[in-house]
């Protein structure tokens, strides 16, 4: 949704997406179906590829972490962070959780398991090559004050922040014991931690140190990711790039988990909701639309099923499709010319939606852009067009298909094969948001197929 809206201001927009293939859970889980790792992870490669095309996902990249160029990338980085002096050798005793790849303190243990996930955790012993995170303490906590936006949502930079003033320790870089994972460039029979070697991936997909790519979208406007793995992108990454001279990304937005009766989704207590069967029963769009509207972007959300289900009755089919619906039916009836005064123009502040969309207040530009669909839902109700001829008729029939083509653009990056219907109908090519304003309509409507069906 926001490569789409910031296609939509004429932008060039860099979306990536991936998979993340090393490490030691990984390695585990190809063994335990009989594969190797590289095998394992095709197949499974397979299947979020194809699950991105089924949602409609516009990504630019698809980087997996197992790629060589991605490998050697990884590789130039850790010896950079080597000239530093920010690498040392030693021995790593601690526990470290397997499903997260994370290693932990005696003391943050929670009742022994995994303060993350709740999994249990094994004692590790082996040696290792060291980061100097400690060494970055100060570095961070002044840069998160000098880029205040840089931890978003706000509300979880205290955490971090006092994480980091409570003292960081150095950083287990490497391990022995996994085979399945980028070679470490300075000790062949170590490869580089995990989380070392995923978090690199924003920059080798670029085309780091010289692509054109890099210079052009480098630093990252943002990087999303969930709220669990909030830690590695906020401390340990930022860290890593000022040790090799990169410029950190602008802003870290961590956003919060779905849950079903407050519980996280999980395979393993069977809660989970497949996306792909909810795009076959409402679409791809609904669906989408409905996540959005559920919960200010950032927090955690509790998804219904029937919540979505009274969305899509009431505010698409009702609000949004009825509209169009009325709009498109009367102008086709009409004989004469549809032109008037803009009088729908104070109801919408595209300023105001963009500043929206930049804070990634996805919530807040859904309800912005409803709004303005409920001011032009009132118009045609306050004005009555069905009673009304000849010029009367024409002025308002001006507002509501001009409005209505508005609308088509700004729902674009959230619902593109609504918009595309909706244009269908009103016969109008696709615009962009400099034509967010009331002009001549030039549109030739017809009536279509209706855009949203309600469900029983």
């Amino acid at each position: 949704m926001l490569a789409r809206w910031h296609r939509l201001k004429g932008e060039d927009v860099f979306f990536l997406t991936g998979t993340d293939e090393h490490g030691e859970k990984i390695e585990t889980a190809a063994k335990a179906a009989g594969k190797e790792p590289r095998e394992f992870c095709n197949e499974i490669v397979k299947t979020f590829k194809s699950a991105w095309e089924k949602l409609d996902i516009s990504y630019d990249y698809f980087i997996r972490t197992s790629d060589k160029s991605h490998e050697e990338a990884v590789g130039k980085f850790i010896e950079l962070i080597n000239k530093s002096g920010d690498i040392y050798k030693g021995f790593y005793e601690g526990w470290y959780c397997v499903s997260d790849e994370s290693f932990w303190t005696e003391l943050q243990l929670k009742d022994g398991k995994c303060p993350e996930c709740g999994r249990p955790v094994k004692k590790v012993k082996e040696e290792s090559y060291f980061f100097k995170l400690s060494k970055y303490q100060d570095r961070l906590l002044k840069h998160y004050k000098e880029h205040p936006e840089f931890l978003s949502p706000k509300f979880r930079s205290k955490e971090i922040i006092n994480r980091v003033k409570d003292g960081l320790k150095d950083l287990s870089l490497t391990r022995t014991t996994i085979k399945w994972g980028v070679p470490f460039p300075m000790d062949k029979t170590h490869t580089v931690y995990v989380w070392a070697d995923a978090l690199f991936n924003y920059v080798s997909a670029l085309d780091w140190p010289n692509g054109k790519k890099f210079k052009e979208f480098w630093p990252a406007d943002v990087h999303l990711m969930a709220k669990e793995i909030n830690w590695f992108h906020a401390v340990i990454w930022p860290a890593l790039l000022f040790s090799a001279g990169i410029e950190p990304p602008k802003m870290i937005f961590s956003h919060g988990w779905w849950t079903v009766d407050g519980k996280k989704m999980s395979k393993s207590l069977g809660n989970f909701v497949d996306p792909l069967l909810m795009i076959q029963k409402y679409g791809v769009d609904p669906f989408r639309y409905a996540l959005l509207r559920e919960m200010p972007f950032g927090d955690d959300g509790d998804f219904s099923e029937k919540s979505m289900v009274t969305r899509l009755n009431n505010e698409l089919a009702a609000e949004l499709g009825n509209l169009i619906n009325r709009s498109v039916t009367l102008a086709e009836r009409f004989e004469g010319k549809i032109t008037g005064k803009p009088e729908l123009e104070q109801a919408l502040n595209i300023e105001r939606l963009d500043l929206l969309m930049e804070k990634l207040d996805l919530f807040g530009a859904l309800n912005e852009i409803f709004s303005f669909v409920k001011a032009t839902n009132k118009y045609v109700n306050d004005t009555a067009p069905w009673k009304l001829s000849g010029e009367k008729l024409g002025n308002v029939l001006y507002n509501m298909l001009e409005a209505s083509r508005i609308i088509s653009i700004l729902v674009r990056p959230f619902m593109p094969e609504t918009s595309a219907k909706i244009d269908a109908q009103l016969g109008v090519k696709p615009g962009t948001l400099a034509d967010c304003k009331f002009g001549d309509f030039k549109g030739k409507p017809k009536k279509g197929d209706v855009i949203f069906k309600k469900v029983a």
